[in-house]
């Protein structure tokens, strides 16, 4: 069950043939969902070809037109970066990165996001991400094609599926070390729109400006997609952005 929630979202794919390797990675190790965010190439008969057997699941691939539309409903995401950033992000290694997204697709969908063959994800991008993974390639020669590193990621999801124990934590595991789970995380849209709210908000009432402030809107999600809020949480939070831009005034409290 918890494989079959693990969205694999590929971003622009330039060549038809990466996607069909893929799907057949995927298929391997058991894993069944395939999402193409604006792909360069339509999957053509490379594809197929590539795919070795697996054109089921390539057949049942979603191709969507916005990232946002891809992660709908997910209530984690993680995203495979092969570089440093700026602005640092929380990491997991390949294993740690499998472990986090089993243990949230106990409750829901996850995503496993994998940018672009040549330059990765963008930064806007990976406001999106709760987590950042890497592979530990050959500092000398580090490129790694996107088949590839999805075969290391999908082989360590089934590693760690494979342990996973009826009581949902990893054999060997000690216990009472399992991360607490909450059943009502808020999803990705949902905090999308949370922050749309969270930045017209900020302009309203004149701390930034929302045409100047690309740093301080990547640090702001950073803090939120570490804190993660569940549903009802999220609510008081733009309850709390309503009351700051006016919306809301102390009157309502008088009897």
């Amino acid at each position: 069950m918890r494989l079959s929630r693990v969205r694999f979202v590929l971003i622009e794919t330039s060549l038809s043939a990466n996607v069909g390797a893929v799907a057949r990675a995927l298929k391997t190790m058991g894993l069944t969902q395939l999402v193409l965010v604006r792909p360069q190439q339509r999957l053509d008969a490379e594809a197929m070809a590539r795919a070795a057997g697996a054109d089921d699941l390539l057949a049942r691939a979603r191709i969507c037109d916005s990232l946002a539309e891809a992660l709908a409903g997910c209530r984690l995401v993680i995203g495979s970066s092969a570089r440093a950033r700026a602005l640092s992000w929380p990491e997991v290694d390949p294993a740690g990165c499998a472990e986090q997204l089993l243990r949230d697709a106990e409750e829901g969908d996850v995503a496993l996001l994998l940018g672009r063959e040549r330059s990765g994800l963008t930064n806007d991008e990976l406001s999106y991400c709760h987590f950042l993974t890497r592979i530990a390639t050959n500092p000398d020669y580090s490129s790694l094609n996107i088949a590839a590193a999805a075969q290391v990621f999908a082989y360590e999801l089934r590693r760690t599926a494979l342990q996973w124990q009826g009581d949902g934590s990893l054999a060997g595991e000690p216990e009472g070390d399992a991360q607490v789970e909450r059943s009502d995380l808020a999803t990705a849209d949902e905090m999308m729109s949370f922050y749309g709210h969270l930045e017209r908000t900020l302009g309203q009432i004149g701390f930034a400006d929302p045409a100047q402030s690309s740093t301080l809107r990547r640090r702001l999600r950073r803090l939120f997609n570490r804190a993660r809020p569940d549903r009802t949480e999220l609510n008081i939070l733009r309850g709390i952005l309503s009351a700051a831009a006016g919306r809301k005034r102390p009157e309502r409290f008088q009897r």
